[in-house]
């Protein structure tokens, strides 16, 4: 075998090392430096930035949808909410959302 076939590519070396580095390192870690990254993040790119890339990644997930996807997705979210959340918390927000469509009729 020659010499070039020994060589390994650069995909297959960043695999080995992020299997490495996975070894290493517990979740916490990878918390802890993704907290960090998006603390960096938010402070160089802004609200704005934010925005548009929600923007754009629902006007895609819209794009790829249907009705029946939201009403399912919604209705999983409204289960696990219902699950997890007592009596008050729907007082809360049904109180806070009075309030809200209050300030839009005068």
């Amino acid at each position: 075998m020659s010499e070039k076939d020994n060589k390994m590519s650069h995909s297959e070396a960043g695999k080995l090392g992020g299997e490495k580095t996975s070894e290493e390192y517990n979740k916490d870690h990878y918390q802890e430096i993704g907290r960090e990254g998006g603390e960096k993040t938010a402070s160089e790119k802004g609200k704005e930035f934010y925005e548009e890339i929600g923007k754009e990644g629902g006007d895609k997930t819209a794009s790829e949808h249907d009705k029946e996807y939201y009403e399912k997705i919604g209705k999983k979210g409204g289960d696990a909410t219902s699950k997890e959340k007592d009596k008050e918390f729907y007082e809360d927000i049904g109180r806070k959302g009075g309030e809200a469509n209050s300030k839009y009729e005068k």
